[in-house]
């Protein structure tokens, strides 16, 4: 009896150490980061003497997923419905100090970031629930704010959803999202 609990327990500790050793891969949609002012966390790193301050104005973690020559609005993402505005979870912003997003009022604070797209424009919406899988749980109870973008195309497809920020002047930003033929643009001032 002593030999069959040993061989069992060795048989058990072997499948755990070979399962133990699988990875999942790689995610399809990477994880990515941007900051206001655009490369805020490189050059405080890199830059000291541009004399920046100890936070950025905000951040965005999204994930990115990839257009691989499917149809992405209208299609994947579907037009006058909620979405995640990239993939895998919500994305995410964190605002350091009070702003304004096209002239409406965004506290500081942590949000989630959801999208109504349509052919012509898109409903940015700021949620308070944090820390969301896609928009399944989504409560528009929960939203701070919601601003109107116009849809503007893209002289070249961009292949992988992206979130990118301009530094306009002092104090003001653009917040640029694309993907595909279709881009808006969200002004940020602080």
């Amino acid at each position: 009896m002593r030999r069959f609990i040993a061989v069992v327990a060795t048989y058990s500790l072997f499948i755990t150490v070979l399962s133990a050793q699988e990875y999942r891969g790689l995610d399809k949609s990477p994880l990515d980061r941007v900051y206001l002012p655009d490369h805020f966390a490189h050059d405080l790193k890199f830059a000291p003497e541009r004399n920046l301050p100890e936070f950025p104005v905000l951040k965005i973690d999204y994930s990115r997923p990839q257009k691989n020559r499917r149809q992405v609005f209208g299609g994947m993402v579907k037009y006058n419905e909620i979405w995640r505005l990239g993939a895998n979870e919500a994305t995410e912003i964190k605002v350091y100090k009070d702003v304004k997003i096209d002239g409406k009022l965004l506290k500081k604070g942590t949000y989630s970031m959801y999208a109504i797209p349509t052919e012509k424009q898109w409903t940015i919406i700021f949620n308070t629930a944090i820390d969301n899988w896609g928009h399944y749980s989504y409560d528009k109870n929960n939203d701070v704010l919601r601003v109107d973008a116009h849809v503007l195309k893209n002289q070249q497809p961009v292949e992988e959803f992206s979130i990118q920020f301009e530094d306009v002047e002092e104090g003001v930003g653009v917040m640029y999202i694309a993907w595909d033929m279709v881009r808006v643009e969200l002004p940020i001032s602080y």
